[in-house]
C-alpha cells in the first residue's frame, strides 16, 4: 500500500534555508530504492545535501530513508516534484512524506505544576536551539502564567477535574485547533483521551521517568530509593491509547548509588527528563523520526 503526499500535505518544518526540503520514506526492502530516489531527485533539479538509511532486514524487511535536498524555486517546484514522485512510490510500495525545511512547526506545550521540562523547552527556544514556534502553553494550574508570558507566549489556564475532564478537553482542542502541529506534554499530569489522540497521531510527545512498569503509582522515586536502584532515567515517546506504551523516541539514564537520597534521585531525574524531552522534540521538528508499528527509526 503506498501513501502519497500532495501539495496540501507538504507540511511545515524548520531548517533555515528557504530552498531546502526533506523527504521521509519507508517501504519493503529491495534493491534499487536509493538509486531510484536519488535519480528522481537529480532529474528534478534537486541537490541532495544529506542522506540516511536503515534496513530492518536485507531479506524481506523494511527499509527507511531520510533525504534533505535543496531545490531552486522551492515553492513552485516542490508541488511538481511531489506529484511526479507518486510513480516512484507506487513502484516500491512506499509510504512517504515531504516537508519544507523553512517552515517551523508550531508547538502547544501542556504542563501541570512541575516546570523543569517546560523551562528547558523555553530556554532552547529562546536561544534558537529549538527551531520551532511555541504558539501556546496550556495548563490545568495557573502557577506558570507569569513565567510563560514573560517569554511573550500565550498561556491558557484550563482547570481539569474528574467531573469536568471532558469539557476541559473540548476547550483544549478549541484552543489548539489550527494553531499547533505538535502537542508536547511537559510533565502534564493528566491522561489524554483517545479522541484527543486521534487529532494528533504520532504528534503528541510525552516524557516520564523510566521506572515504569516496576514502580507505578505515586512517589516512584521513594519506591526506587527503598529498592536501592542503581540506574535512573527518562523516556520520551509518542502518545497512543496504550498508557505510556507508545513508540519510544529517546531515552537516557544516569548511575546513582546508596549515597543518593530521595531528593537526589528526584533532582537527577528532573535533569534527565528535561534533556530527553528536548531531544525528542528537536528530532521530531527536524523530521528525523519515522514510526513503524510501535517502534521508531530516529536519524539523529
Amino acid at each position: 500500500m503506498s501513501s502519497q503526499s500532495n501539495p496540501s500535505e507538504v507540511q511545515n518544518q524548520s531548517g533555515g534555508k528557504s530552498g531546502r526540503a526533506r523527504m521521509l520514506i519507508s517501504c519493503p526492502d529491495r534493491s534499487g530504492i536509493v538509486a531510484a530516489v536519488s535519480h528522481f531527485l537529480y532529474e528534478h533539479g534537486a541537490n541532495i545535501v544529506q542522506s540516511d538509511q536503515y534496513t530492518m532486514d536485507p531479506e524481506g524487511g523494511m527499509f527507511f530513508i531520510r533525504f534533505e535536498f535543496d531545490l531552486n524555486d522551492l515553492e513552485k517546484e516542490l508541488p511538481v516534484l511531489v506529484e511526479d514522485f507518486a510513480r516512484v512510490a507506487d513502484r516500491f510500495d512506499m509510504k512517504w512524506h515531504t516537508f519544507r525545511a523553512s517552515r517551523k512547526k508550531r508547538l502547544a506545550v501542556f504542563v501541570s505544576k512541575e516546570d523543569h521540562c517546560l523551562l528547558e523547552l523555553l530556554w532552547q527556544w529562546k536561544a534558537g536551539d529549538l527551531d520551532a514556534d511555541i504558539s501556546m502553553v496550556i495548563s490545568n494550574h495557573p502557577d506558570m502564567r507569569e513565567l510563560v508570558e514573560s517569554f511573550g507566549i500565550a498561556y491558557h489556564h484550563i482547570p481539569v477535574t474528574a467531573a469536568t475532564k471532558a469539557e476541559a478537553e473540548r476547550k483544549q482542542l478549541e484552543v489548539v485547533a489550527d494553531k499547533a502541529d505538535i502537542v508536547v506534554l511537559a510533565r502534564y499530569m493528566q491522561i489524554i483521551s483517545p479522541k484527543f489522540i486521534e487529532q494528533f497521531p504520532n504528534r503528541i510527545i510525552n516524557i516520564h521517568h523510566s521506572f515504569l512498569p516496576a514502580f507505578v503509582g505515586g512517589k516512584p522515586y521513594a519506591q526506587a530509593y527503598t529498592r536501592g536502584v542503581k540506574i535512573i532515567g527518562a523516556t520520551a515517546h509518542y502518545v497512543t491509547e496504550e498508557l505510556d506504551g507508545g513508540p519510544i523516541i529517546e531515552q537516557d539514564v544516569q548511575r546513582v548509588s546508596h549515597r543518593d537520597n530521595v531528593d537526589d534521585l528526584k533532582r537527577i531525574g528532573r535533569t534527565i527528563e528535561r534533556v530527553v524531552l528536548a531531544r525528542a522534540v528537536k528530532w521530531h521538528i527536524e523530521d528525523r523520526v519515522i514510526v513503524h508499528n510501535n517502534k521508531t527509526v530516529v536519524f539523529n
